[in-house]
């Protein structure tokens, strides 16, 4: 079974059985040592920067993400 099945399996369960089985997988990450973890964000680091040398992201400047946080905090 592949993450794509899994995902649309796990999307078909009733929203309280999902909300038990993403509370259960969130604290498996818990128990991950220093190494897996390091390991696990270089991985997302090379996901996004493969997504945006693809042009499949849009780059955002800080300035312009600051002004957006700063406006959902008002």
């Amino acid at each position: 079974m592949n993450i794509e099945t899994l995902r649309y399996e796990a999307m078909l369960l009733p929203p309280q059985e999902r909300a038990q089985l993403a509370e259960q997988l969130l604290s498996s990450l818990d128990m991950l040592s220093e190494p897996e973890i390091e390991q696990l964000w270089l991985q997302e680091a090379a996901r996004r920067a493969e997504e945006m040398d693809k042009g499949l992201v849009q780059r955002i400047s800080a300035d312009v993400v600051y002004q957006e946080a700063l406006a959902l905090l008002k």
